[in-house]
């Protein structure tokens, strides 16, 4: 049954990619973002037919108008990439509770009953085992480390989201990505940066292993999900996710940070040497979600990291050559 959506942050990486699976499977869709971070280029193809509203999350008149005669509402719009959570966490925080405040007031204004929100891994942290459920604890380790605005948001928005749910929606889901990536996914996370620093320092260095600086020792990991098997993920989730409920959104393939590093340089032909560095205070030492509450909704990955990476390092390494790499 075709729905109506509102989707905030719609044109940022995550948002157009669903914007474009959305409107493929027959619903109506109108996008809500400021594009502070997002860009309209990533709509080409579909602008023509998704209404788009640019405004900010913070203002909440302007996103209860976007908001009438839609029946559903998915919450993606915030601040993400790591540099920003270190750099800017006042703004991340206000684009957090300010945001989440005016779409549930924009919800219950315009009588939409389903709210889907976008959390995140960061809500957990160092979880206390691997791979990590849904009911892990939520933790906050050290609120003078401004590393902790981002997942501190995130956190405040699931306890906004649930609470309210229980009296002023019909179906409330929260799913939280785990290091989505793929092209075109911006410049302010570790694998584009990897690869833009990895160009660089395969230029200055023309002959023999190539030095690379990386955070720590590379043993900590993540768990990468591309971004086609994540929206996969999601559109399971949105037909078929329980009312109330949280799921995790990721691959389970756990990979080393210096597996990560080697894989690139692996794919540009030439040897690393890997020099070890500081790790940021509070970056997790394993991340890695169970995604069995996923696969019970059909949803399977099918993209290898090693596949994946690969696509990421092409739209990369072509966009480094046409001049749009960011001024670091």
């Amino acid at each position: 049954m075709a729905r109506k959506y509102l989707l905030t942050g719609g044109t940022g990486f995550i948002g157009t990619a669903l914007a474009k699976r959305l409107l493929s499977a027959g619903h109506e869709l109108k996008i809500y973002d400021n594009n502070s971070r997002g860009r309209r280029e990533r709509l080409q193809g579909i602008a023509g037919e998704v209404q788009i509203v640019e405004g900010d999350i913070r203002d909440r008149e302007r996103l209860i108008a976007a908001a009438r005669g839609m029946d559903s509402l998915i919450h993606l719009a915030y601040i993400n990439g790591t540099e920003l959570f270190y750099h800017q966490p006042e703004l991340v925080l206000d684009v957090a509770i300010r945001g989440m405040l005016n779409v549930i007031d924009a919800c219950r204004t315009e009588g939409i009953g389903e709210l889907i929100l976008a959390s995140s891994s960061e809500v957990y942290q160092n979880p206390p085992q691997i791979p990590a459920s849904e009911a892990v604890p939520l933790s906050i380790p050290d609120p003078l480390n401004p590393r902790f605005s981002y997942g501190g948001g995130k956190i405040a928005c699931e306890l906004m989201a649930i609470n309210y749910g229980r009296k002023d929606f019909e179906r409330v889901l929260i799913f939280r990505p785990h290091n989505v990536y793929g092209p075109d996914m911006g410049w302010e996370h570790v694998l584009p940066q990897f690869i833009l620093r990895a160009i660089k320092a395969i230029e200055s260095k023309p002959q023999g292993p190539v030095p690379f600086p990386i955070q720590g020792d590379g043993s900590q990991t993540r768990a990468f999900i591309y971004i086609d098997d994540f929206i996969d993920a999601l559109i399971s989730l949105i037909q078929f996710g329980q009312h109330l409920n949280i799921y995790h959104i990721g691959n389970p393939e756990e990979i080393s940070i210096k597996s990560v590093a080697s894989q690139l340089f692996q794919y540009l032909g030439r040897e690393i040497e890997i020099i070890r560095g500081p790790l940021p205070p509070g970056s997790p030492l394993r991340r890695c979600p169970d995604i069995s509450k996923l696969l019970e909704l059909g949803f399977s990955p099918r993209i290898s990291f090693e596949q994946g990476l690969a696509a990421t390092i092409e739209w990369y390494t072509r966009a480094i050559q046409e001049g749009k790499s960011p001024k670091y």
